[in-house]
């Protein structure tokens, strides 16, 4: 999955889930510029798609595209 995908999985969860991007990126403590970054093909941390996962409550390899499922953490 290249990174435009990234973004766009996240704009989808952060809008099923009622919020806005930037408000995602502020409770998380992430540069507010993530999204933007992500398009012109910066690698994201580790980190911050963790913070990301954790609060939009999906797992990592839902936003990297390796599962369909976003509930795929939960057991």
């Amino acid at each position: 999955m290249d990174n435009i995908q990234i973004a766009e999985k996240i704009k989808v969860l952060c809008k099923t889930k009622k919020i806005t991007v930037k408000f995602l990126l502020e409770n998380c403590n992430i540069n507010r510029n993530f999204i933007y970054d992500l398009k012109k093909n910066n690698k994201p941390s580790v980190e911050a798609l963790e913070k990301i996962a954790d609060y939009l409550d999906c797992s990592i390899d839902y936003l990297l595209g390796r599962t369909d499922n976003p509930d795929s953490h939960k057991k």
